[in-house]
């Protein structure tokens, strides 16, 4: 639906389609959500971070680490959480809740964007796409800081898209906040930026428009600068080390990958395009191959024949994956990779959106193929006239039963939070009342997924690095197999009990009191002091 029909009422038809879409993204996020989410360092650390500032009021002024430098994302992502931490009572279960909420309203802005775009049906298949997408669902049911951001871009392509339907700056506010949000969230959210900006710019060349969108964009700047305020005071107070360490990071070249610059920005696109239709492109190379060749075809054909806004919006749209294939390719090692076992890093999903509206606007073009019959049509021509149609129909029914055959499980792999705090109780049953300290093998993931359950259990058990356990009489040994070369021994004996004896030359001798499994693969070992 073009602009000039967006402020007419919603039919009953198009309305009831939008309760069905959002209805469906609601069931398929908000079931079992304490045991679906994956639970590890990550979740322990944020859990951590946003008890200690609800219930202790320690402001963070950074945010997560980032996984490509010694350096964090924005803290707007432990704010944004708070309100869940807070009426939880630090109940993981409910900021997860927050999360999944956050992926259903992405879905419903995804579809006002799409049908402002293209019409009625395109945004009844952008949001349907979105909806049962397995790689959306999946971020939208545990905790992590890229989970939050397909709803902030939406937000800002909704926000920039109405300024340049409507004519009306301030929209380019709403565009600001949802970019804020998403840089936020995560470093890379940058990408985000020069899109915005082009079609902002685009929007000021307009006869009449260069002062209002002048204004607003100054305005929409100021808002900007103003969500990295907790960053400028963690640099004023600690000697800008954050800066340092970006910079320390982009001098060293960043991390080393063995693929080729061409062959990186490939692999990027595909799965920026694969990963929110059929999932990680390693996973499912022939499906991603064949969905990404789909949508090049779209934004091609559409980038040819749409015209008036939808023409605008293909063209956009299609520009900003191919900046962010380019961007996201060269800029970021960690998108050319795939360790098998390890969290896969999604943060392009704040791109999932377009590709989403992408597919919507192609599904309504070829819906829109089909002509009239007339009386005396052959049966060919008849069935010529259905292929459009019928093309639109396979399209979005495969990608359905493909996503509904690869939801995410209803328990995790690793038994989410519910088996961390079982585990937590076995150790704090195990060491009674006892001072002790929990580390973790390898020494550079951190122990917090068990530290978080252990302090809301009430445990005199805290994470800390190995000392000579002065004043303290157990020490609990994280050891993930999945770093067995990495540690230099293997769990589930050798790499903790050489640990322990590291400890025990310091005069503290201890026996092992525990060993058990609390996820597949990450060994629990308890050691207490002699008497």
């Amino acid at each position: 639906m073009t602009s000039s029909r967006e402020g007419r009422r919603l039919p009953g038809l198009e309305i009831l389609g939008l309760v069905a879409i959002v209805g469906l993204a609601a069931v398929l996020r908000l079931h079992d959500l304490p045991t679906r989410g994956s639970w590890d360092a990550d979740q322990g650390h944020d859990m951590l971070v946003l008890v200690r500032f609800v219930q202790d009021g320690v402001w963070p002024l950074l945010g997560p680490p980032t996984s490509i430098g010694d350096f964090h994302h924005g803290a707007l992502y432990y704010y944004l959480l708070a309100p869940a931490a807070w009426l939880g009572g630090g109940d993981p279960t409910w900021v997860v809740g927050e999360i999944a909420l956050s992926g259903v309203a992405a879905v419903a802005v995804t579809w006002w964007v799409a049908r402002s775009m293209a019409g009625p049906v395109a945004g009844f298949v952008a949001g349907l796409v979105l909806a049962v997408s397995a790689a959306a669902v999946d971020g939208s049911t545990f905790i992590w800081n890229p989970n939050l951001i397909a709803l902030s871009s939406a937000i800002a392509v909704a926000g920039a898209w109405r300024a340049w339907t409507t004519r009306r700056a301030a929209w380019w506010l709403v565009a600001a906040v949802g970019l804020a949000v998403t840089m936020q969230c995560h470093v890379l959210g940058i990408v985000m930026l020069p899109p915005l900006a082009a079609l902002l710019v685009a929007d000021a060349r307009r006869p009449g428009r260069r002062t209002a969108v002048l204004g607003v964009s100054l305005a929409g700047l100021g808002l900007i600068v103003l969500s990295y305020t907790p960053l400028i005071a963690n640099e004023l107070r600690t000697g800008f080390t954050e800066t340092q360490r970006a910079l320390a990071f982009l001098r060293s070249g960043g991390s080393p990958v063995a693929l080729d610059p061409l062959s990186r920005v490939l692999f990027a696109g595909l799965r920026v395009v694969a990963w929110p239709l059929v999932g990680l492109v390693t996973d499912a190379p022939v499906a991603a191959l064949l969905i990404t060749a789909v949508v090049v075809a779209i934004v091609v054909l559409r980038w040819l024949s749409a015209t008036g806004d939808e023409r605008t919006a293909i063209r956009w749209l299609g520009a900003t994956l191919a900046w962010s294939a380019l961007a996201l390719g060269l800029g970021t090692a960690g998108l050319a990779t795939v360790v098998p076992g390890l969290p896969v890093d999604h943060y392009h999903a704040f791109l999932d959106p377009i590709v989403a509206i992408v597919v919507g606007i192609g599904a309504a073009a070829l819906w829109r193929s089909r002509t009239p019959a007339t009386r005396g049509t052959t049966s060919t021509s008849a069935a010529a006239v259905l292929i459009g149609p019928a093309a639109a129909v396979v399209l979005v029914g495969v990608l359905l039963a493909w996503n509904a055959l690869h939801q995410p499980p209803e328990v995790a792999a690793d038994g989410g939070y519910p088996a961390a705090l079982r585990a937590a109780e076995r150790v704090v049953r195990t060491e009674g009342d006892r001072v002790g300290l929990i580390a973790s093998l390898p020494a550079f993931k951190s122990a917090e997924a068990y530290a978080f359950p252990l302090r809301r259990l009430g445990s005199n058990v805290h994470p800390a690095l190995i000392d000579p356990m002065g004043g303290v009489d157990s020490l609990t040994v994280l050891c993930d197999s999945l770093f067995n070369e990495a540690i230099g021994a293997a769990c589930a004996g050798p790499a903790e009990d050489r640990l322990a004896q590291t400890v025990s030359a310091y005069g503290k001798v201890v026996h092992l009191a525990d060993r058990f499994e609390g996820a597949p693969g990450r060994w629990l070992s308890v050691y207490l002091a002699n008497p």
